[in-house]
């Protein structure tokens, strides 16, 4: 299971730094937008990049680990907020609209026998993985079935003409897989990773770092790396998150990351393939403890910080504005010299 992702040529990045610097304005006065800018001019090879039929997967699992007490809501609100995707009423429909974003959604392994319905793709692996704290989450041949459907996906997409892809989730119990899976493949310790998930309060964050530790615990000879990790720990739809960022860098797409959930898929998706960190754009600082610490040993800056902590993928529908403007100002605004203007003295 190996995915061609190439790293991001830089030939052209004299000649778009040049362009962007010969704008309308001072030097780096458009701030994270010039960065914008110039990595998606670099990713598309071009002094004018587009952004076209932008579109956003929510992949949707359950978790065995729900079953030990690690979340605030039932495993049934994991398939009740499918149907309300479907029915175009969460947040992340409501952002998709307003900004022209087209949406999927994914079964990859809902607790659920979900009706036929034209806007949801079954890709389903099983019933919810298994609890962790005892066992496995899922198989080998699972997970790496998980990461191939989610490529499958994404090459579909890009088939139809979409060159910017971001990634959603939905899974009770899913920011307990997220932690372990970024604890692991960072060394971040446990404690650091946990947060309130869907909204326990502080007793319950307690708990639940001590179902995740024990988790840990009893599996001692768990590889450190990706597929081990994703096998033993993570969900369904994580691991499909994980192959459709490596498919979308393979395609040289621009890819949208969101939050806590998302961002273990990246992290599992960059330990197998480093190249992936050159297509990816991180939208947003996620609420969810942990989230700032592996975004630094990361390196890498968030877009916005407005506290979000919902997931659905709702992170980069906000903030694809912002990345649209960065690709306008580049393409639309005049230069001092096609304006007449004075440049600097």
């Amino acid at each position: 299971m190996e995915f061609q992702i190439q790293k991001v040529s830089e030939d052209l990045k004299d000649a778009v730094q040049k362009k962007i610097n010969e704008k309308t304005k001072p030097l780096g006065s458009l701030g994270k937008l010039e960065d914008i800018a110039l990595k998606i001019a670099l990713i598309q090879k071009t002094l004018i990049p587009q952004l076209n039929n932008p579109a956003i997967v929510v992949f949707a699992g359950d978790h065995g680990i729900c079953s030990s007490g690690v979340s605030a809501y039932p495993q049934e609100v994991t398939h009740q907020m499918v149907f309300n995707f479907l029915n175009g009423g969460a947040a992340i429909n409501v952002f998709c609209r307003q900004n022209k974003i087209n949406i999927k959604v994914v079964d990859s392994g809902v607790n659920f026998d979900f009706p036929q319905n034209k806007d949801l793709i079954n890709a389903k692996i099983a019933y919810g993985t298994k609890n962790f704290l005892n066992g496995q989450a899922m198989s080998v041949e699972e997970c790496e079935s998980a990461i191939e459907k989610g490529a499958e996906i994404v090459q579909s997409i890009f088939n139809s003409g979409c060159n910017v892809v971001g990634f959603g989730d939905m899974g009770i119990g899913n920011t307990s897989s997220a932690a372990v899976i970024i604890s692991l493949l960072s060394g971040l310790p446990i404690e650091d990773c946990v947060g309130a998930g869907t909204g326990l309060d502080p007793q319950g964050v307690k708990k639940k770092i001590e179902i995740l530790k024990q988790a840990i615990q009893n599996h001692p000879n768990v590889a450190k790396e990706p597929v081990s990790i994703l096998t033993t720990f993570g969900g369904f739809e994580i691991a499909m998150v994980c192959g459709a960022i490596l498919k979308a860098a393979g395609l040289k797409m621009v890819i949208i990351i969101d939050g806590f959930i998302i961002t273990s898929a990246f992290l599992a998706a960059f330990k197998m393939n480093s190249n992936v960190k050159d297509y990816c754009i991180f939208s947003h600082l996620s609420g969810e403890n942990g989230h700032k610490k592996i975004l630094k040993e990361l390196q890498v800056k968030p877009l916005l910080n407005l506290r979000m902590r919902l997931g659905e993928g709702t992170g980069v529908a906000v903030s694809y504005p912002v990345i649209q403007s960065a690709v306008n100002f580049l393409n639309e605004m005049a230069s001092f010299e096609s304006a007449a203007v004075s440049n600097k003295i």
